[in-house]
C-alpha cells in the first residue's frame, strides 16, 4: 500500500475483494480527498494501469464499487471486459454483480471517475457524488451492463465522502513451470533444436504453420526465431499491419540458417495471412485445411472471400507428407485475449476443429506477455509466476496448459536479450516435442 496514503477498506474487505481476484495485493493509486474529486485527478493517476479496483465511500457509510481488468483512459469509448464486475458490502460481507454486457463493461470518459458502463459512475461529473443507473429483470432487453438496485448498491446515497482506485497487483508462487535461466539452459537449447531429427522427417524439414489475428505476432515469430540463431535481431519477415488489416498476404514458408550460407534448421515457419473477426475479411478459414493438406502452393495470394479450390490453377492435388504440415500454432496476443470478438472466438474454435481432424498437432504461443501482465513487464523470468498469464492460458485458448507457451517476440529491441531467447528456445522446443507426437502417429 503507498505509504503516504492510507486504505478506508479494512483489512477484512481487502481480504474479501482479494480473495475473489486470485492471489494478489492492492496498491492505492487515486484517494479523491488528497488528489481531488476531479475526473483529470483521476485520470493522471490511474491512466494506462490495471487491472483496477475502484471503491466509493457515501455519507451513509455504504461501501461500493468495480472492478476491471482494462486500463482506464480518455477515449470516450465503452471497453469489452467480462471479467468485470461491482459490488457492494454488507458489513465485511461482499456481494458481486458480475458484468451482463461485457461489450459495454467500461466506458472511458474525461469529466468523472471509474465510469462502469454508464451504470455505476463515481467523481460524477467532477463532484464528489456517485451516478447510479442499475438494470433490473429487463436488463438483458435494455442492454443495462449490470443488473443491481441503487439501494443496495449505495443505500441511494448519491453523495460520497471517499472515493478510491487500486492497482491490483499479483503475488508471486511457486512457478506453475520451471525455466532455467541460465547461459548454459540457452546454449542446451539451441543444441536440441540444431540437432532435432525424426526418422519419418529424415529427409525433409519439419513444416509449422502460424495461425493468428493480425497484429498477434506471427511474422514477429519467425524473425525472433531468426535472431536468436543469427546473434542479432533481424527482420526478414514483414511484421505490422496497416490499417488493422494483415500486412501478410500471401503464404509463404521461411527457414532459418545458422550462418548465411549455412545448413539450415530442421524447421520451416508457414506465415499466412492473419485473421480478422469480419466476415469477408483476413484468411479464409476454409484454406487452413488446404494448407494443412499441402495444397496451397508458396507464394499463393490468399483471397478472403472465396478459399482455394481442387479445380483452381495452382491447387496441389497430391502433395506428399514433406509437403503438408506438421503442427499448427495459434499465435495470440496475450494482452487482448480478454477482449477478443466472439466472432473472432468462433473462427479460432472453427479452426481449432479442422485441425483435431486432420490429426495434427497445436499448441498456442501467447505473445506479448509483458503488455498483459505489469509483473511480467518489470522481469521476464516472473513470467511462469504470474497467475494471471497462467489463467489466460488455462482457460481462454481452449487447449491444454502443457500445450500453451508464452514468447516475447523482439518487435522493439534491437539488441538480444539472454532471458527472452530462453523462453524463446523453450517454445521451439515444445513444438519439437509435439512434432514428435505427430510423426509417431502412424498414418496411411
Amino acid at each position: 500500500m503507498n505509504s503516504k496514503m492510507n486504505s478506508q477498506l479494512t483489512k477484512k474487505q481487502q481480504k474479501a475483494i482479494c480473495s475473489q481476484l486470485g492471489n494478489v495485493k492492492l496498491k492505492l493509486l487515486y484517494k479523491a480527498s488528497i488528489h481531488g474529486f476531479t475526473g483529470a485527478a483521476f485520470h493522471q493517476h490511474c491512466d494506462n494501469k490495471s487491472p483496477t479496483l475502484s471503491v466509493g465511500y457515501s455519507t451513509t457509510g455504504r461501501v461500493f464499487g468495480g472492478y476491471t481488468r482494462q486500463p482506464f483512459s480518455q477515449s470516450r469509448q465503452f471497453v469489452n471486459d467480462g471479467q468485470a464486475f461491482v459490488f457492494f458490502f454488507s458489513g465485511e460481507t461482499l456481494n458481486k454483480y458480475p458484468v451482463t454486457n461485457a461489450s459495454r463493461a467500461v466506458k472511458m470518459v474525461r469529466d468523472s471517475g471509474p465510469n462502469f458502463g454508464d451504470t455505476l459512475i463515481l467523481v460524477y461529473e467532477n463532484t464528489p457524488k456517485v451516478y447510479s443507473n442499475p438494470g433490473s429483470f429487463l436488463a438483458f432487453l435494455f442492454r443495462k451492463s449490470y443488473n443491481f438496485t441503487a439501494e443496495k448498491m449505495n443505500d441511494n446515497d448519491l453523495n460520497l465522502t471517499e472515493c478510491e482506485v487500486y492497482q491490483v497487483e499479483e503475488r508471486y508462487e511457486n512457478p506453475w513451470r520451471t525455466v532455467t535461466w541460465t547461459p548454459e539452459e540457452k546454449e542446451e537449447l539451441m543444441e536440441k533444436i540444431k540437432s532435432y531429427k525424426h526418422l519419418k522427417s529424415s529427409s525433409f524439414n519439419a513444416r509449422v504453420l502460424l495461425v493468428g489475428p493480425i497484429g498477434a505476432g506471427k511474422t514477429s515469430f519467425f524473425n525472433s526465431f531468426k535472431s536468436v540463431f543469427r546473434g542479432y535481431v533481424t527482420n526478414q519477415g514483414m511484421a505490422g499491419n496497416l490499417s488493422d488489416k494483415s500486412l501478410t498476404t500471401q503464404f509463404w514458408s521461411f527457414t532459418v540458417q545458422l550462418e548465411p550460407e549455412g545448413k539450415p534448421l530442421p524447421l520451416v515457419i508457414c506465415d499466412t495471412m492473419g485473421l480478422e473477426a469480419d466476415e469477408g475479411a483476413g484468411i479464409h478459414i476454409d484454406d487452413i485445411p488446404n494448407l494443412i493438406n499441402g495444397h496451397i502452393p508458396e507464394g499463393y495470394q490468399f483471397n478472403p472471400s472465396v478459399p482455394l479450390k481442387p479445380e483452381a490453377q495452382g491447387f496441389c492435388k497430391n502433395p506428399e507428407l514433406k509437403d503438408k504440415i506438421h503442427c499448427v500454432a495459434y499465435v495470440l496476443d496475450a494482452s487482448t485475449i480478454s477482449i477478443m470478438p466472439q466472432n473472432m472466438e468462433r473462427k479460432l474454435k472453427a479452426i481449432r476443429k479442422m485441425v483435431i481432424s486432420s490429426r495434427v498437432q497445436q499448441l498456442v504461443l501467447l505473445t506479448k506477455i509483458d503488455e498483459a501482465c505489469p509483473l511480467v513487464k518489470e522481469d521476464i523470468t516472473n513470467v511462469y509466476k504470474s497467475i494471471y498469464i497462467k489463467e489466460l492460458a488455462s482457460t481462454r485458448v481452449g487447449v491444454p496448459l502443457s500445450c500453451v507457451v508464452p514468447v516475447k517476440n523482439y518487435n522493439e529491441k534491437v539488441e538480444l536479450d539472454m532471458n527472452i531467447d530462453i523462453l524463446f528456445l523453450s517454445a521451439i522446443v515444445q513444438i519439437l516435442r509435439l512434432l514428435n507426437d505427430f510423426f509417431d502417429e502412424p498414418r496411411g
